[in-house]
């Protein structure tokens, strides 16, 4: 088991967010959250990032553990340069007054020890993955289309050489077409690359066929979990979450 959240009680405030969640995550899975707006889902990946105030959850029990540790007094910026952890977070938050290759070289900061070949090799697999950001790596990111940005987004999460890496909402605001093709390249990289990929997703119907497992959140409570092929057939989560 590679990431395990148990029994975990998150407030923002005064209020509860998460009420006892359970969820595990082993290596070299997809596993999604499905959910309505505000089930507890980016919450959640918030929660595991340890995001720091004034928007950080605050956990009240139970506890998040990675390869078998607590990671609940990691400070934020360990989670990724130490415990190998990434967010691409949702509405993207690139940089846009940086250029591409800007964003992308600014993910390495924590790299200071690897060789230069190392970080250029995967910055090559980046381009190679998303070609149109090695079309555009001069310009500024604030001037691409969305689709674009949210590979941005995508790869500059994946230089920091992470080896979990949390995608919120990497559909939102996109064309059909290129939510597809988001999706392809996560199962890509996720079957060539064994990289271990959870996906925080409203549209329930695309991450079940993306996913290896899933967990149905509501109102900050899992209410289903199981294989992804298994809850896609579920006929209340159908109901609820796949149009009928």
């Amino acid at each position: 088991m590679l990431l395990s959240i148990e029994n975990l009680f998150v407030k923002y405030g005064n209020i509860e967010a998460l009420h006892g969640i359970s969820f595990h995550v082993d290596q070299g899975e997809i596993v999604t959250l499905i959910g309505a707006n505000g089930a507890g889902k980016s919450t959640t990946l918030n929660t595991i990032m340890r995001l720091p105030p004034p928007e950080a959850p605050r956990v009240t029990a139970g506890d998040i553990k990675y390869r078998g540790q607590s990671i609940l007094t990691v400070e934020p910026h360990d989670v990724v340069a130490k415990l190998n952890l990434a967010l691409a977070p949702e509405g993207r938050r690139i940089f846009g007054n940086l250029t591409v290759m800007e964003n992308l070289t600014l993910a390495t900061y924590a790299r200071k020890n690897d060789p230069a070949s190392e970080i250029q090799r995967d910055l090559s697999r980046i381009f190679d993955l998303f070609p149109r950001l090695a079309e555009r790596k001069n310009q500024r990111s604030e001037s691409l289309s969305g689709g674009e940005q949210q590979m941005l987004a995508v790869g500059r999460a994946l230089m920091t050489k992470c080896e979990v890496l949390l995608l919120d909402e990497p559909s939102m605001g996109l064309a059909p077409l290129l939510m597809y093709e988001m999706f392809r390249t996560l199962k890509q990289i996720n079957q060539e690359d064994g990289l271990t990929i959870v996906v925080v997703e409203q549209n329930a119907k695309v991450a079940l066929s993306l996913a290896h497992r899933g967990y149905v959140l509501d109102t900050g409570e899992i209410v289903a979990s199981g294989p992804a092929e298994k809850l896609a057939n579920d006929p209340e989560v159908k109901k609820a979450y796949l149009g009928g």
